[in-house]
Order: C-alpha cells, then structure tokens, then sequence
C-alpha cells in the first residue's frame, strides 16, 4: 500500500513538473546597464519575479497557450509582449526611459506657466492678487515677468517691442475680443475678468503653439476652474466699490457667480486727482461659469461675461485752454462654450465657441462717435496619443468680426466706417520625446483671410533638451501672421497681414522651489501698416510697406526656499527694437517700449501677526519722445521710471481678511512723455507739458469674508 501511494505521488509532482514553463531573460536599459529589481509577471496570474544586480531573471508557470508578459521599473515605460508562454525563454528586454515623469524635460521656450500643477511655475494664479503692484489684475501681475515693458498710462500687456493688440487673450482656448476695459488718454486700463475663477494660465511671450494665431507677439491662455471642491460665498467690501461671489454644487453640475460695482466718487472725493470728473469712473461687471460632467466622463463649460463701464470728464491740455473733454458709455458682453470629451483608442475631443458684443459711444470734445463690434470664434480640435512618446493634435477654427462706426461731428457731418474681418484657419502639431532628455513641438498652421485676400502659411518648432538633472535648453522658432489693427481696416481696403519670426533660445534651471531661466529672442517685422498725415483718419494712404525688428535677453530668478517665510523673484528684460511703421518718417524705437525693464516682488508671511506683507519694485529705463525744438524723431528719452508699491494682508479670523495696499509708496514723479504746443511761441519754442500720472498715490483697503462649511477655508488664497 505504501509503494503504491509513493508511485502516485511520484506521478503526480512528475506531472506538475513537466507542464510548467519556466521564463527566463535579462533587463537592461537603453545602454545595456542591468536593471535590479524590476518587476516581471505574467498579466493576469500571480506568476513573477524580480532581477537580479546582474539584471538576470528566472520563473516557472503552469500557464499555457498565449499571454502577455509584463516588464516594469520606476522612472521606465512598461515593457509589453504578448506570445506563447514557451516562447519567454532567453529575453533580452530592454527598457525605455518614462518621458512623463517629473524629471523629465519640458518644452517651455518662450512661455510661462502658472498653475497649481505645472512643473516649473514662474507665476501662481495667487500671485495675481497678492503682488503689490497688480492691484488683482491679470495684466498688471504678467508685468512683473521678463518681456514685459511696463506702461503705467495705459495697462495692457506690451510684449517683446510689440504694442498691446499684439497679444491676445484665449479663455478655455476659445478667443477673447475685447479682454480690457475701455478707458481714456492716460488712464490705465484693467482686464475685464475676475482672476479667483481661472485655476491657471500659460503666458507665451514668443514661439507659442500652432494652435493660436493673430498674434505677433503673444498669447495669454486662461483656464477657468473644472470642479470646485466645495460651496462658499464670498463677500468684498472695498474703498472703491462691493463684490459678491458663490459657488453651489449638485450632482455632476456646479456653478459660479462673481459679480461686482466700482464707483471711484467717494475715493476721488478723498483723494483729488488733477482731472475734472464730470461723471467719476464708474464700471459694473458680472461673470458666472456653469460645469456639467457627463455619463462618460465628459466636460461642458458655459461662460459668460457683462460688464459696463461710465465716466466723463475734462483732462488739462496744453493746446485747449479749457481742457480737453472725453466721454465714454462700453457695454461688453462675452460668452465662452467649451467641451472636451476622451475618446476610444487615445483620441480625444475638445473644441467650442465664444461671442462678443462690444459698444462703445464716446464723446471727444463736441464731436459724437458710436462703434459696434460683433465677434465670434468658433472651434474644434482632435487629439491622438499614440504613445507617451508621440502625440498628434489637429483642428480648425473660423473668426468672425463685423464693425461698424458712425461719427457725427458738431459741424453736422455724419461718416459711416464698417468692414468685415472673417478668417479661416486650420492647424496642426506633433509633440515627440525622443527620451527623457530630448523632446520636439512641431506644427504647421494655415489661414485663409477673407478681408485680405490672402492664404498665410505658418511653420512652428520647439526643441528642449534636458542638459542635467535639473537644467535644460529650448529653443523655438515660428512664423505668425495678424491682420491690421480695426483703426486701418476700417479706413483701407488694401492692406495685407502684418508678419513676424520668433527665434528664441532659453536655458531654465529649477530646483526645490527655486527657478532661474534666461532668454534671448530676435524678431524681424515685416509688412507693418504705414499712412500719411498726422494721424489714422480716412484722408490717409494706407500701405503694407513697413518693417522693424525686436531683439534681446531676459532673465527671472524665484527663490521661495532660502529664507524662510519670504518668497521673491526678479525679472530683468533688456529690449533693442525699432520700427518704421505708422507715419514714422525714419526707423526708431516706439514710445511704448524701454531698453531696461526690472522687476523686483517679495512676499513674507509674518506668523505671530497672522499677516502677509508684500512689496514691489518696478523700474524702467526712459522711453522716447520727439522735441519739435530741436532736428530730429524721437530725439530724446523721458526721465526713468521708478515706483515701490507695498500691500498688507491681515488673517482677522479664519475666514475674514483685511487687506491694504499702496501703489508709488515714495510719490516718485515719473513721466511718460510731453505733449507740445501745436504752435510755438513768440520766441519760436514749442511749449510742452508732462504727461504724468493723474495721482501720485494709490490707496486701496478691502475686507474680504469667505462663508463655506470648511471653515479653514479664507481668501487668503485670493489674496
């Protein structure tokens, strides 16, 4: 009986060992080196086995027919081979690289990224409210970076020699026409929307996506917020006006609302200005985004947008002795529909819609003009992932613009200018790691003007290469095209795209909450707008005969780690530009831009006070202006450009802040340029007079209360 049980149990494991497998072979990386530790294993069984230091590895399975072998380690991508279990003898698997880690490079040339979850953050959403200078304007925290030239009197974003038409706004990708405020000679303006519903912002100064166009200088991208965590209400009390927002939640759908009043009568009661306000600055605005996920994990956004803006008044003026009247009544409505949906295979979808309504009637002295601008942008773009290594995107949009103006001068005569500016345009663009350390944007963009006449063709190429663990160089060139300002088209039917180059090389180094980066740029112009005459008007010749060129170096330092409690940075630009464009008669540097550009912002957070402290520094070297006395254009620079501003954030309690902040803290007296007499006088000399701010200071204090269940929540993240 025993022998027999023997010879069953012998028959038996005989059995078992001759239907195993045994699956053997070796991991190294792309130069050979063995890998220890990876992991290998039959998908779907518990059959595997970790390599040795010699890479080696070796174990048995009982499975048969066809599986799929799986070879993984940190930092490499899987390795995947489906066969006949008994063909898994004797591998030689050779492991990739993971180009999707953190450490691997980035292709950022010309660009700055702010969001929560970029890898190298230059600017934070939060840092739009908390610099000093910013006043919690988008425009205003973007000045604070390199290739930016700071324009007190005007606000808007001048990038890289190119004036402010020359950047363009896109809200979930989808353009924004009008992106500021409306307002006068030598009163800044503001963008039009609240920062607290975007979750984050790309800032391309130059080399931007295929994706974007109409643009020769750069993109701001918006992102508003995908699905908020919770339900508040927000409340602002502020010395210039009151805003509310909420937030509410309901299944798969969420909604945000944000609406506020300015009135600056009381301030300028307190504090004077030099101009005589007429109706003071007043501007109402409401904004509110809707969320909807859908069954399959789907995203639609609605966005909208209303704002008005009112005020009257008579600015000093040296050739009208009793100065000069300006009136302006805006209504702005924008609308922004966006969807995105992942698709099978590695497709994916996105693409939508937006519309603007823009009305402006504006008084000039006794003269009356009303303009009207309807836009829309319409647009769908197609995503492919082939691999972590090999991306496609594809897509097309169309432009829509109709303007119409109607001036109506004192005298009795009435004009009527209006045009339309449709534009079509398709692109695409691949994104390709080579590796870990190598990695190239490349895509071609095509537009067809219909106002132009004209077919543009844009080729776009970024390359980055990781020079060590935690450096990298990029470069990027691209072509880009935009049609001429409204101010011409609405006069010329002859004109043609503006076009430029961006060539740009960039080195960034980040490490621990710290990040260096420098770059330098070259921009040819060619096809500007010139006229004839003094000014734009519809007596002028209008040509495409002008050109120009921008070039120089740029460089950000962020340090949130060597001391602590502070964080700062500093950008330093230098820019050499010239033009002949407009009625220049000779090529020179516009008045808008300045050699030297610095920036200086620091943040320290004070623990026993439950207080914030921020300040800022800007400096700008002096731009040009023409002096009739004497031979020449632009002939002479104003005086540089000096202002320190300083703000304060108090924590009253968890969820109530008391905020206050000081611009030109010093009152230094900074001037923009002259305006000359239109004739001189009985000594033969053009008087002039200084174009300077309308106040030396501004003051602002806000108390700002959030209300939500999770009361650690506060707006000291707004702020």
């Amino acid at each position: 009986m025993k022998q027999l049980l023997f010879l069953i149990t012998f028959s038996l494991l005989s059995i078992c060992s001759f239907s195993q497998v045994t699956i053997t072979g070796k991991i190294t990386d792309a130069k050979g080196n063995p890998i220890e530790g990876a992991n290998i294993y039959l998908d779907g069984t518990y059959d595997g086995a970790s390599s040795n230091t010699q890479g080696n590895f070796s174990f048995s399975t009982s499975e048969k027919g066809t599986h799929t072998l799986i070879a993984s380690f940190i930092s490499f991508e899987n390795f995947v081979k489906t066969d006949k279990v008994e063909n898994f003898k004797n591998l030689l698997i050779k492991l990739r690289e993971d180009v999707n880690t953190l450490d691997a490079v980035v292709i950022n040339a010309g660009s700055f990224d702010a969001g929560e979850k970029s890898r190298a953050v230059a600017l934070k959403p939060l840092d739009i409210v908390t610099t000093a200078s910013a006043l919690g304007d988008v425009a205003g925290a973007l000045q604070t970076l390199p290739g930016t030239s700071a324009n007190e009197e005007d606000g808007r974003l001048f990038v890289r020699g190119g004036d402010a038409e020359e950047t363009q706004v896109f809200i979930d990708g989808i353009r924004v026409f009008s992106p500021f405020l409306p307002t006068g000679n030598n009163l800044p303006t503001r963008g039009r929307f609240s920062p607290f519903l975007f979750k984050g912002m790309t800032f391309s100064t130059g080399g931007y996506s295929a994706e974007y166009g109409q643009a020769l200088s750069g993109v701001l991208a918006l992102n508003t917020i995908n699905e908020p965590d919770q339900e508040k209400t927000d409340l602002q009390f502020m010395t210039v006006g009151l805003g509310v927002g909420n937030t509410q939640i309901w299944g798969k759908n969420s909604f945000s609302i944000n609406t506020s009043y300015i009135n600056l009568a009381p301030y300028q009661l307190a504090f004077p200005d030099k101009n005589n306000w007429l109706k003071p600055y007043e501007t109402g605005s409401g904004e509110m985004v809707f969320r909807h996920r859908t069954k399959n994990d789907g995203l639609l956004k609605l966005y909208g947008a209303y704002s008005y803006t009112n005020f009257d008044l008579i600015q000093e003026d040296i050739n009208f002795d009793d100065g000069f009247h300006f009136g302006l009544k805006n209504n702005n409505l924008y609308f922004n529909g966006s969807y995105k949906q992942r698709l099978n295979n590695g497709w994916s979808i996105s693409g939508g819609l937006g519309y603007t309504h823009d009305n402006s009637k504006v008084n000039i002295q006794e003269d009356r003009v009303n303009n009207a601008e309807n836009s829309a942008h319409f647009k769908v773009k197609l995503k492919k992932r082939f691999s972590s290594r090999f991306k496609l995107s594809f897509g097309s949009e169309y432009f829509i613009t109709h303007f119409n103006e109607d001036f109506n001068q004192i005298s009795g005569n009435s004009f009527n200018y209006s045009f339309n500016n449709n534009i079509f345009a398709a692109f695409a663009e691949t994104d390709i790691f080579f590796s870990k350390k190598l990695a190239a944007k490349a895509g071609v963009r095509l537009e067809n003007s219909e106002i132009t006449n004209e077919v543009t063709f844009s080729p776009r190429l970024s390359l980055a290469y990781k020079s060590g663990k935690n450096s990298q160089f990029s470069f990027a060139y691209g072509r880009f095209y935009q049609n001429p300002k409204n101010e011409y088209l609405k006069f010329a039917n002859n004109l043609t795209s503006e076009n430029t180059s961006h060539y740009i090389l960039n080195y960034q180094y980040v490490k621990n909450k710290q990040i260096f980066r420098t770059e330098a740029f070259y921009k040819p112009y060619n096809n500007l707008v010139k006229y004839d005459g003094q000014f734009a008007s519809p007596l002028s010749n209008y040509n495409n005969s002008g050109d120009g060129f921008a070039k120089g170096v740029e460089l950000f330092w962020r340090d949130g780690k060597t001391i602590k409690n502070i964080e700062y940075w500093t950008s330093y630009s230098y820019l050499d530009t010239e033009r002949d464009y407009k009625n220049y008669p000779t090529s020179a540097r516009p008045n808008f831009a300045s050699k030297h550009n610095l920036s200086v912002v620091g943040k320290y957070w004070v623990e026993s006070w439950k207080t914030q402290l921020g300040l800022s520094y800007s400096f700008t070297s002096g731009r040009t202006y023409t002096n009739p006395n004497t031979t020449g254009f632009f002939n002479q620079e104003t005086q540089n450009y000096n202002s320190v501003s300083f703000n304060a954030a108090y924590l009253i309690s968890q969820q109530k802040i008391l905020y206050f902040s000081v611009n030109n803290v010093l009152g230094t007296q900074n001037v923009f340029g002259y305006n000359y007499k239109n004739t001189p006088n009985t000594n033969g000399v053009y008087d002039r007079q200084a174009i300077t701010p309308n106040a030396d200071r501004f003051f602002f204090v806000g108390f700002f209360w959030t209300i939500s269940d999770n009361k650690k929540d506060n707006q000291l993240n707004n702020l």
